[in-house]
């Protein structure tokens, strides 16, 4: 009876006492598995190109297992969460915040299954204490207050972090043969994935400024996946006696994409930009060549034109100045699409001053043509050159009227 009530009076006590051993048997047994046992195996996984825009590029994780101690661990870097506040308008200024996610390999491979990209393994061969640090590192910066960052296309996303969690574990033990081509611009690495999405090329040409036309050095380049696991294959690792051994000891496919038949080419082509645009100056040159006869300037014309290019000419400035992406400042479509447009081809088309006119045409053509040697040097003219050729005829053609003119145009009237 005593000791029944003695239970009673102190149930509440042992169960505090029996959680508090249960916690710190976790404790111990979280900090006993921080320690890798020699079966660890530490791999660099690349996923391939997805059909959709934000897939293009592919993916690197690092896949750390270790089946003695149940470490199943694969660390992505380029995750975000749709369900954070104002995410547009977060995406669209370059502050939304992309964080590390961690997750068994069954997990990915599913994932990649299901959207049918091939999966490939690099076994790495480091030493004990260069898998030990690696881990330790992928650990510390998966805890909730170090996972998020500022993700940066170029220069800081899914690629580049495990390139340096991976460089940062080696130290100067790791080195990089340099055999990715180091001829090519941001830009042109850019355009070689994203070649079969016309829309989504013409708007990220236009949207990213001369940052994306600096020539890429190999270590750069690997902020594509494929170019890392291009680098990692032909990497060397120095060992503590002295010698060199490839950092990669075996290479495995983890899964191969169903090859998918290919959409029809007239069909893509009828969809495409190129098109589209070649459409509108047909249908430009034709209103054109009938203004002209009619001998009626009909500005209504450059207004819709002109005053949709400087539309988007705000854009870009905005892209410019108002977020932080790192990579559209300095952008030169602003001479194709002059966000001086807007308002200015209202005030110039109703001022009717042939001497205004031919300037403010002239200085557009100057404009359009700077652009056309930039864009065609660094051969980015995809989607948008009929456009620019439809903005360029209409603006010599009414630079030549008003150099000719001698008396006031009769004007169709908006």
């Amino acid at each position: 009876m005593n000791l029944s009530l003695l239970f009673r009076g102190n149930r509440k006590g042992l169960v505090r006492a029996f959680c508090l051993l249960h916690f710190t048997v976790c404790i111990f047994h979280s900090s006993f598995a921080q320690s890798l046992s020699p079966q660890a195996k530490v791999s660099l996984i690349t996923v391939a190109p997805g059909p959709d825009l934000y897939s293009s590029f592919g993916h690197n994780a690092i896949w750390i297992s270790d089946p003695m101690y149940g470490i199943d661990r694969v660390y992505n870097y380029g995750a975000f969460n749709f369900r954070e506040g104002n995410f547009y308008v977060k995406f669209l200024r370059g502050t939304l915040p992309y964080y590390v996610s961690v997750q068994p390999m069954m997990n990915q491979l599913y994932e990649a299954q299901y959207e049918n990209r091939t999966v490939k393994e690099q076994i790495l061969n480091l030493s004990a204490t260069q898998r030990q640090r690696l881990y330790d590192l992928l650990e510390t910066n998966a805890r909730p207050e170090n996972r998020e960052y500022r993700y940066k296309f170029f220069y800081d996303n899914c690629a580049t972090r495990p390139r340096d969690m991976l460089a940062q574990a080696c130290g100067d033990s790791l080195r990089f043969a340099n055999v990715v081509d180091s001829t090519k611009s941001y830009r042109d690495w850019m355009n070689q994935y994203i070649s079969n999405q016309a829309w989504a090329r013409m708007g990220m040409n236009l949207g990213i400024g001369y940052p994306a036309d600096v020539t890429a050095s190999s270590w750069q380049a690997m902020y594509l996946p494929d170019n890392v696991y291009t680098e990692a294959d032909h990497a060397r690792l120095k060992t503590a006696n002295g010698q060199e051994t490839p950092l990669v000891a075996n290479s495995l496919m983890l899964f191969r994409a169903v090859t998918v038949e290919e959409s029809n080419a007239f069909l893509t082509y009828l969809l495409s930009p190129d098109f589209f645009f070649a459409v509108l100056l047909v249908l430009v040159f034709l209103i054109t060549r009938r203004q002209r006869r009619l001998k009626k300037r009909g500005f209504w014309l450059d207004r819709l034109l002109f005053g949709f290019s400087g539309f988007w000419g705000w854009f870009l400035v905005f892209l410019w100045f108002g977020t932080d992406h790192g990579v559209t400042t300095w952008n030169p479509a602003l001479l194709f699409m002059m966000p001086l447009h807007m308002p200015l081809i209202f005030w110039v088309t109703r001022q009717g001053n042939p001497q205004t006119i031919r300037t403010y045409f002239l200085l557009t053509m100057v404009f359009l043509v700077l652009f056309f040697l930039y864009a065609f040097f660094q051969d980015y003219l995809y989607g948008f050159n009929f456009f620019l050729l439809t903005l360029l005829f209409r603006a010599f053609y009414h630079y030549r009227s008003a150099s000719t003119q001698t008396e006031q145009p009769t004007y169709a009237r908006s």
